[in-house]
């Protein structure tokens, strides 16, 4: 599933390739994406015409907002892609909606593994469809956050430290990857409680969780092994940066110890014994 940095590239490229076109035709060759609408055809009759103004980021799920005041909500899920292409670009097999722009060109929606979600929105109507959009925590992407703030929360949720990470309702957007990555930044283990922390490893973690997130989107995302790509079909390569998910007795590119693997809610974590604590 994309996390924060890979839905936050998405929205960067949205904004400066989709922003300011104007819907011209809706195709919806797949099946079970439309939700929300009674049929395709209300779903198509609420983006035709159209003209996108803007796109915010809520978590993992992208928004565009319209002209007429309505809503474009895009949940990628698990396999969710987005695509700019043209109309001459062969389609590919798992494409589900298809939208063609007034200007030319399109942006195309795929997926293969029936988890992306597509509908339209007034604000009000978001708010009964998607309730949990409206209670996520702080967004150490995009917005300034106090370090003082996210001791509160560490001091108030009383939570191990990997969980709370993980809890968008106290940070939206992080899952395993980035969090078994930021807690290696801090050199904390995933098992802490976050009210027993010290001063001084709060700082570490409230540091290591803004400068994880902010560098993997700069470098466009994580794509392991055919996963994310960025909406010109292209990976993102922070990947080469991991230090320890994904690496279970490989050396800690820190201490040099070995990067262990454990389990936590029949999960796999990754993390270093020597220099994790």
């Amino acid at each position: 599933m994309p996390e924060l940095p890979e839905v936050e590239t998405l929205r960067r490229d949205v904004d400066r390739e989709v922003v300011g076109k104007r819907v011209k035709t809706v195709e919806v060759p797949g099946k079970g994406v439309i939700v929300h609408h009674p049929s395709r055809k209300a779903f198509v009759d609420r983006l035709e015409g159209v003209k996108f103004t803007g796109v915010e980021r809520k978590g993992t799920v992208l928004v565009l907002k319209m002209d007429n005041g309505e809503l474009f909500v895009m949940d990628l899920r698990d396999g969710g892609l987005l695509r700019r292409a043209t109309a001459k670009d062969e389609l590919a097999k798992d494409t589900q909606v298809v939208i063609t722009f007034t200007q030319t060109g399109q942006l195309r929606f795929l997926d293969s593994s029936g988890g992306l979600k597509l509908w339209v929105a007034t604000p009000d109507e978001l708010a009964e469809q998607a309730p949990e959009l409206f209670e996520l925590g702080m967004d150490p992407v995009d917005e300034a956050i106090a370090w003082t703030s996210f001791a509160r929360l560490l001091l108030g949720r009383k939570a191990k430290v990997r969980a709370l990470l993980m809890d968008r309702s106290a940070v939206a957007g992080i899952g395993p990857m980035y969090a078994d990555e930021i807690l290696h930044n801090a050199g904390l283990r995933y098992d802490r409680q976050s009210e027993a922390l010290s001063a001084q490893e709060m700082r570490r973690l409230y540091r290591a969780l803004v400068e994880t997130l902010h560098d993997a989107v700069k470098h466009r995302g994580t794509s392991p092994d055919d996963g994310f790509t960025d909406i010109f079909g292209k990976p993102g390569d922070y990947q080469l940066e991991l230090k320890v998910f994904g690496r279970d007795g490989q050396a800690c590119k820190r201490c040099r110890g070995v990067v262990a693997k454990g389990r936590v809610g029949g999960k796999p974590v990754w993390f270093c014994p020597d220099c994790q604590v």
